[in-house]
Order: structure tokens, then C-alpha cells, then sequence
């Protein structure tokens, strides 16, 4: 996938096709020739099976979609040419819609649904908290919002995620991507 680059101004869209319909990044260009990155909204499941092209499409396990999500977003960053790494930006807030559970139906198991709630986001808090640890242990950890819907259009996922970074240019090295 190859990204169309629009600039305007200080902003610079990266978007795919001729009729967008959202751009998966955007970047301001600060006064300081900083980079502040927009990501657009993300899931561990349709969507990074799409972005990254998996065989498998990952279903209600934070512990794998969430750093799916983070995957995909570096795919963008390396795509776009913006770095080569997540490693080199510091998130700022990355905010968070937790999706209802898709089994057991609530009306026929509601104690079984109350439980894989509460499991959903026991392994979210867990795998978020472990991606930074893990992944990005040199860097911030950023502010979180997160909020329980009934669904996002992703019906496979547990999470869907958008956030809102920076790169810094006096603290650029390379850093390897996530997998390395």
C-alpha cells in the first residue's frame, strides 16, 4: 500500500485511494521542526489483519490485538518515511474503546458475560501495560482514555485504538522496529 501525500501548511495527510474517506496519519510540523503524528483509529483484528497482511485474524485477545495495533501504526510511520521505528516517537495520549464482549450472549449467560467483561479488561490493562514495558521501555508512557462501547464497526475486536504522538528530532537513532 502506497500513501498518497497531500501538504497543507504545517500539515501533511497520508491517505490512500482518490476519495478518502479518513487519513490513517497526519502530521503537524511544529515551530521547532518537531513532528507531532496523528493516528488514526485502529483494532487488532479486521484492521491490522488488513494493514499488515495476516492470515489469521486475531478475536477478543488484547494480549495479541494491542500490539497489533502498535505494529500497524509503525508499518505507517515506516511506510509514510516519517522513521523507522516506534521507538522514535513519544506517545502523547492514545485514547481507547473497549468493545463488549461477542460471546456469551447477555441475555441467555449474563453471569458468563459480566465474567469475560471483566476479563476483556483485566488482559487489556495487562497487554497495554506490558507493550510499553516491553516494547517501549525508553520511552513515556503516555495519557490513556478509555472507554466501553457496545461495539465499533470491527466486529472481531476487542479494542479500537487512535493516538497522538511526537517526533522528536534531537532524540532520533535508530532504534530497530518492534520486532527487533
Amino acid at each position: 500500500m502506497a500513501f498518497n501525500i497531500k501538504k497543507r501548511g504545517k500539515l501533511t495527510y497520508y491517505y490512500q485511494g482518490d476519495h478518502p474517506v479518513l487519513s490513517p496519519l497526519v502530521t503537524e510540523t511544529l515551530p521547532d521542526g518537531d513532528l507531532k503524528i496523528y493516528f488514526s483509529g485502529l483494532t487488532g483484528g479486521y484492521s491490522a489483519k488488513g494493514v499488515l497482511n495476516l492470515d489469521e485474524l486475531v478475536s477478543m485477545d488484547p494480549e495479541r490485538e494491542i500490539p497489533l495495533v502498535f505494529k500497524s501504526w509503525e508499518s505507517w510511520l515506516i511506510e509514510a518515511g516519517i522513521c523507522d521505528s516506534l521507538k522514535n516517537v513519544d506517545f502523547i495520549e492514545v485514547h481507547a474503546f473497549g468493545c463488549q464482549p461477542k460471546t456469551p450472549n447477555p441475555l441467555v449467560d449474563p453471569a458468563g458475560y459480566a465474567a469475560e467483561q471483566e476479563r476483556l479488561r483485566k488482559a487489556y490493562a495487562q497487554a497495554y501495560s506490558n507493550f510499553f514495558r516491553d516494547y517501549l521501555p525508553e520511552n513515556g508512557v503516555p495519557a490513556r482514555f478509555t472507554v466501553h462501547v457496545v461495539d465499533v464497526p470491527d466486529t472481531a475486536a476487542s479494542y479500537e485504538f487512535y493516538g497522538t504522538a511526537l517526533l522528536q528530532k534531537e532524540l532520533q537513532k535508530d532504534s530497530g522496529s518492534i520486532d527487533s
